[in-house]
């Protein structure tokens, strides 16, 4: 099979990236006023800082706000003791990581809330700031390689997912759009966009037949509108606009505007130089693509590639 690697287009839309927040959210809880300020100004530079003033109240601005990467609780609260309120966020929030601080020796209930992995440390009141400082600095580096660990999993079974589907559907279909469309639900798991669609090129234009998947309601396909599509058509090369906005190409056109895509890839298949077709990711939120990713992409391709060549659907049409 001749059918050379996918070139990444190399115009500024490769250099956007997902601008994640600058600072890691953490939920501060303590029912006195003045602890509960003096935790606020200790944090507020380096994190986002909640505040809650009752076991109950930091429930609540949990279910507003989501997951925060760390709790810092006092022990001793009127309703609700600190490490009753920490196991209650654990099911919901198993990656938070969870500190609580003590002015008295309650050893039964720490002790407990340890080792059933509720509490990441306890602290004594009152504490050194730069103790505390240090603790949650870690608490957050925890949670971070936590969370990048959980990622990491969850794209290697993605792309796993997506490898599957496609040798699968190499080796038989009943129909094209049989094909088409487990294609481009595998593709839209695997890079967890909210849609995305696998159209066939005929004469480097468009054709009717096409596969698509959507998280968000009906797909409505407007590729034969989008600059990126020709461009692909065009060049063979993978176009990308992962933050539509910053593109005064596209922030001007209405199929963007009008479904909420924020970031767009257009991967373009081909076989022995000839293009088969084109495979639009689309997301409703900027997005980044890290190497192995790209490197994913291009090694799919390939495989989309084979799948529609091989298929006897797609065989009885070239």
């Amino acid at each position: 099979m001749d059918n050379p690697t996918l070139e990444i287009n190399t115009s500024r839309r490769q250099t956007a990236t997902l601008e994640r927040a600058k600072k890691l959210k953490i939920l501060v809880v303590d029912d006195e006023p003045d602890n509960l300020d003096l935790l606020y100004r200790t944090f507020r530079r380096d994190f986002h800082v909640l505040k809650a003033d009752s076991g109950i109240n930091a429930l609540e601005v949990l279910a507003t706000e989501g997951e925060v990467a760390v709790i810092i609780s006092d022990q001793r609260m009127p309703e609700m003791k600190g490490t009753e309120f920490l196991s209650k966020t654990v099911p919901q929030f198993p990656d938070t990581v969870r500190i609580i601080l003590t002015g008295f020796t309650d050893i039964e209930d720490l002790v407990e809330a340890i080792n059933a992995g509720q509490v990441y440390k306890y602290i004594t009141k009152p504490w050194d700031p730069g103790e505390l400082k240090a603790v949650v600095q870690r608490a957050a580096e925890t949670y971070d390689l936590l969370k990048q660990r959980t990622e990491e999993l969850r794209r290697a079974n993605a792309q796993m997912a997506l490898l599957s589907v496609l040798v699968q559907v190499t080796q038989a279909a009943d129909t094209l759009e049989s094909i088409l469309e487990p294609i481009a639900t595998a593709f839209s798991d695997s890079f967890t966009a909210e849609g995305c669609i696998l159209q066939l090129v005929e004469g480097n234009e468009l054709a009717n037949v096409q596969g698509s998947y959507s998280r968000v309601g009906t797909t409505v396909n407007w590729l034969d509108q989008d600059p990126l599509v020709t461009e692909a058509i065009a060049t063979g090369k993978v176009q990308t606009a992962l933050n539509v906005a910053k593109e005064p190409k596209l922030t001007g056109l209405n199929h963007y505007q009008d479904t909420g895509v924020q970031a767009h890839l257009v991967i373009p298949i081909t076989y022995r130089n000839g293009m088969l077709g084109v495979l639009s990711l689309q997301w409703q939120q900027p997005c980044s693509l890290r190497e192995d990713e790209l490197n994913l992409i291009n090694l799919s391709a390939q495989l989309v590639a084979i799948a529609l060549t091989s298929s006897r659907c797609y065989q009885g049409q070239i």
